[in-house]
């Protein structure tokens, strides 16, 4: 919006006469000589509002300002009906804020608009609707549990409350609150239903699960009751093809706006997730995230529209999804209205125009009403044609508005804010105009004088139509004193300025063409005379664009003499500086240019439009357009690849013929892999250097064709009785050369002609296990494995010989005896089975009390060995022991069960030490007897360990009695350690420790050994 100062009726140098009073009858009332003010422009306009329905502040404010002078006031509507305060006193408004307080749902929602009002018109602002915002809690009725088999896919289903608006989003729930699950490529939550989608389920899953529903628009989240999900174990976990669950529906975008796309597959192995475009490359403006499950576009645009699929594939299958992107856009104006003022009588046309998808409807408003025409074309304006108008374009998105005031003005001639220049240089035999603009309502006629001479049009001289005075070729003869006149029905004014003429600006020394290589220098000379009274500068352009020497002085430097010279120097030349070079040199009445040409020489630009034609299964052909050559030939191209499986790394691609000359435009690329994705680029090469690649073809994939690489390491054997195991190393996907991949494997008796066969559909599978009752055990067999897909067989493998299962011993060990070694432990013994075949022994123990054998413990040697001690027993108690033979196969009858009896726990209390005599270099250490409980063994005697502390071992000494000598030790400390011991084992031990010839007892020290203990200390001091 224009800030006026107008000027109505300023007739300054003539008197009034009555033919003049009457233009200002329809003049309004508050247009006067110091007018300063203006229709309304909004600063601040109300905009869409939800209040929570929950909120704390029980009111509303919907903000409205406009800058205005006079001051606006304001009034406000609700669905197009005037607000009255009086009438509801929810209604209060602060400034031009309405506020709303203790909002009622069912009458105070709705779509609220402002006007604001001053004497110059009335503007309306843009509408904004008021909404009650919710979210309801999830109903109370327990979630019933999900039994799913691992390996299969899980749905738990979120079915969020009634809520307003519809924007929410989801987490689940773990177990607990704040436990939420991580995202990764096997979970998804979709943020349009809320649903958890795990694409296969394993038994880390097992949990209560809860959907999280938050709303950002009111600040509030719920949570569902918890769906308990059982995994059910199944052996072996089975594979299932990829099932899109989550599919992206046909979405309406606007032209700016972020979209993302959902799809989410269940399977096993986990699904992989491609997307593309249909019609086209995906927009350069993409992302995929969540693990492949969102496709971003962002910023979108016209050109983003088309069709998109999502693809999940695994090992047992792939399945598609498809859908339209349709973008559409919000009003936006192609030409618009602004603030104006217009001479009274004069012709005037207001014109807007908005793009937008759909095209949107057009209409206008005249100080807040309708205006009834179409288009607004004025002819002959009057005062009544003054005010604020609007231009409104609305579609299906949204409206804008675009705001402008029309005041009609009509006013004398004046030169006051727009004076004839008082001094006006022009150089010798150039072309000056002299400009004339004065303000006046309706246009003044303009005339011209040179000192007291009329001037009118001819060769040299032109009066222009906005009364500019045009002289040509001017001479020191055309210097002196301009006059400007202006006069309409109102009055006549006119101003006066003097022209002076200088010599003029002439190039002296002209830039000349250079020709460098990248990475040198060049010079670029320039010179110009010029008038002594003016100063002259030089402004050095490449290809139209001036140089900005403070942003590119790493490249650019002025020759630092200045003066008269403009010397350009470019410094370590880089190819974008090729181009046509311009000095200007210029003072403040003229100038005048030369130019040159730089040529930078360098390695070629990168080669475009780089597509595939003619694919084979291992070939395909690739055209391309060269790139710039950078003023140096083109002698080679390099072809590049990469596919699928390589990702990021390129590769020099095979071509044919194999060296790719600098005239060429295509090239055949050999030696590829079938039925696999690939994209190209090409590197072109001169005598500078390799330039950048281009940019990378379209991917596309190779066609099909019959498998040539056959497994490798084929092995097996072994397994469970009745059952030929082969094993092998399953292909690389890369040599999978076509669809439905899989394997045949051919196995027989090695001394039967004829092969048996069966097919493996899996392609990662790496063994197969044939089962048949008729298999003889340990049978030499021959075996062979080769790929195939859709287009048929690949060869064989070498062909391996294994055997088949063994079968289970058939015979038990005999002549089994044990004996217990201690309450604890005890030793068993066996003859060995005579079979060649067994490879070891599982001996089994448990207590003959209530029948443990279920319950019972192993332990497994090798077949050379025929004993083993048994460890871990409870004490005083009946044993049960069985032997039986394994192998591979299984293991063979067990033995006659063996009955043995441990024997009776040892003391569980430690001998009480009495006595701690020193005796010259040795101590006495006596000990009272232990007496065992009616439960342990009985005692046989006593073991002294005797050790240097802090190790493990030292001497130990068996004794029938209750005392013992030891030598005291020449330094550092001992331990001596007394435990009773029976035939069920060793006691509770007490332990002694001597120090420097002081004795501690651990249990505890008496009176007379602390007295001993303090004597030896004074005696060492």
């Amino acid at each position: 919006m224009l800030h006026f100062t107008v000027l109505l009726l300023c007739l300054l140098s003539l008197t009034l006469t009555s033919t003049d009073a009457s233009v200002f009858r329809g003049e309004p009332s508050f247009y006067s000589d110091d007018a300063t003010g203006y229709g309304p422009v909004f600063e601040d306009q109300p905009v869409d509002t939800i209040y929570p329905e929950e909120s704390p502040e029980a009111k509303i404010t919907m903000s409205c300002r406009a800058r205005a002078n006079p001051p606006a006031t304001y009034t406000w509507r609700l669905n197009s009906r005037n607000i009255d305060q009086d009438e509801d006193n929810h209604y209060t408004l602060v400034g031009g804020n309405l506020v709303i307080s203790n909002p009622i749902k069912n009458k105070h929602v709705g779509k609220y608009t402002c006007k604001a009002t001053n004497d110059y018109g009335t503007v309306v602002s843009r509408e904004a609707a008021v909404q009650f915002g919710y979210l309801d809690f999830f109903s109370s009725e327990e979630r019933e549990a999900v039994y799913v088999k691992e390996g299969q896919g899980a749905v738990l289903l979120c079915a969020p409350p009634p809520h307003y608006p519809d924007e929410l989003s989801f987490r689940w729930i773990l177990n607990e609150f704040p436990v939420f699950i991580p995202l990764d490529k096997r979970r998804f939550i979709s943020q349009t239903t809320g649903n958890l989608f795990i694409s296969k389920v394993d038994s880390s899953d097992s949990g209560n699960y809860s959907c999280f529903v938050s709303s950002a628009s009111i600040a509030k989240s719920v949570f569902s009751k918890f769906i308990p999900l059982v995994p059910l174990a199944e052996r072996p976990i089975r594979k299932y093809p990829a099932d899109i669950k989550v599919k992206f529906p046909d979405t309406f975008a606007l032209v700016g706006q972020n979209i993302t796309l959902e799809c989410f597959a269940l399977g096993n192995p986990i699904p992989q997730i491609r997307w593309r475009k249909m019609d086209g490359e995906l927009p350069a403006n993409h992302e995929v995230s969540m693990a492949g499950a969102h496709l971003q576009l962002y910023h979108v645009q016209y050109e983003d529209e088309g069709t998109y699929e999502c693809e999940a594939l695994n090992s047992k299958g792939k399945d598609w999804h498809r859908a339209r992107v349709s973008v559409e856009a919000f009003p936006e104006w192609t030409e618009s209205i602004s603030s104006t003022e217009r001479d009274i009588s004069s012709d005037y046309t207001m014109s807007c125009e908005a793009s937008g998808k759909p095209k949107p409807h057009v209409h206008w408003l005249k100080n807040g009403y309708p205006y009834d025409k179409h288009d607004l074309k004025f002819r002959g304006l009057t005062f009544e044609d003054s005010g604020m108008y609007q231009c409104r374009a609305e579609n299906r998105h949204g409206v804008v508005y675009a705001d402008a005031e029309l005041r009609v003005i009509a006013c004398a001639p004046t030169f006051e804010h727009n004076p004839v220049k008082r001094r006006i240089l022009g150089a010798k035999n150039s072309r000056v105009v002299l400009e004339c603009r004065p303000k006046a309502a309706p246009k003044a006629s303009l005339s011209w004088s040179k000192g007291s001479e009329l001037l009118f049009n001819s060769s040299r001289m032109l009066i222009w139509e906005d009364g500019s005075l045009e002289i040509l070729n001017v001479t020191r003869a055309d210097e002196g004193r301009y006059t400007c006149f202006a006069e309409n029905d109102r009055g006549k004014a006119n101003s006066t300025g003097f022209l002076s003429i200088t010599e003029a600006t002439k190039i002296t020394l002209a830039p000349s063409n250079a020709d460098v290589t990248a990475g040198e220098s060049a010079s670029m000379q320039c010179a110009a005379s010029h008038d002594s009274t003016l100063d002259i500068t030089f402004v050095w352009t490449m290809d139209g664009r001036s140089i900005d020497f403070d942003r590119d002085g790493s490249h650019y430097e002025r020759n630092p003499n200045g003066g008269s010279s403009g010397e350009l120097i470019i410094k370590n030349t880089q190819l974008n500086h090729s181009g046509r070079y311009t000095c200007t040199a210029q003072t403040p009445v003229d100038n005048v240019s030369a130019s040159a040409d730089l040529v930078v020489r360098g390695p070629p630009g990168p080669p475009g439009g780089v597509r595939v034609e003619e694919i084979r299964n291992k070939s395909v052909r690739l055209i391309w357009s060269s790139g710039a050559d950078n003023h140096s030939p083109i002698s080679k191209y390099t072809v590049q690849c990469r596919d699928w499986f390589s990702k990021e790394d390129w590769r020099d691609a095979t071509t044919s013929p194999p060296d790719v000359e600098g005239n060429a435009e295509t090239a055949t690329v050999v030696d590829l892999f079938p039925w696999t994705e690939y994209e190209f680029r090409v590197i072109a090469t001169n005598t500078l250097g390799t330039g950048d690649p281009s940019s990378p073809s379209p991917k596309v994939t190779t066609l099909e064709a019959v498998p040539v690489v056959a497994p490798s390491d084929i092995g097996g054997g072994g397994g469970t009785s009745k059952e030929l195991t082969i094993t092998w190393t399953p292909v690389q996907p890369q040599y999978y050369y076509g669809r439905n991949f899989g394997y045949i494997i051919a196995f027989k008796p090695h001394d039967v002609y004829e092969w048996m066969k069966v097919t493996v559909a899996d392609p990662e599978a790496k063994h197969y296990v044939h089962k048949d009752s008729s298999i003889p055990a340990s049978t030499e067999f021959q075996v062979k494995v080769k790929a195939f897909n859709i287009k048929g067989e690949g060869p064989y493998s070498l062909t391996a010989v294994i055997y088949s299962a063994q079968d289970v011993p058939s015979e038990a060990p005999t002549s089994v005896e044990a004996r217990a070694l201690s309450a604890t432990e005890a030793i068993v013994w066996w003859l060995p089975v005579t079979q060649h075949t067994v490879e070891g022994y599982q001996v089994r123990y448990w207590m003959k009390v209530e029948d443990r054998e279920a319950s019972s413990q192993r332990v497994v040697v090798s077949s050379r060995e025929n004993q083993t001690r048994l460890e871990n027993m409870r004490p005083n108690s009946p044993y049960l022991i069985e032997v039986r033979a394994y192998n591979a196969a299984g293991y063979g009858p067990p033995s006659h069960h063996f009955q043995i009896y441990t024997k009776k726990a040892p003391p569980s209390r430690p001998p009480k030490i009495i006595s701690k005599k020193l005796k010259g270099t040795s101590v006495n250490i006596a000990w009272e007897h232990v007496e065992p409980l009616a439960n342990e063994s009985t005692i046989d005697g006593y073991k002294v360990l005797y050790r240097k502390a802090g190790l493990s071992t030292g001497l130990l000494y068996t004794t029938g009695k209750r005392s013992i000598d030891l030598p005291m030790p020449r330094d550092g400390d001992c331990v001596v350690e007394v435990r009773a011991y029976s035939e069920g084992g060793d006691g509770a031990v007490a332990q002694v420790r001597i120090s420097g010839g002081a004795v501690m007892v651990t249990q505890s020290l008496s009176l007379a050994s602390l007295l001993l203990v303090a004597m030896l200390c004074l005696l060492a001091l």
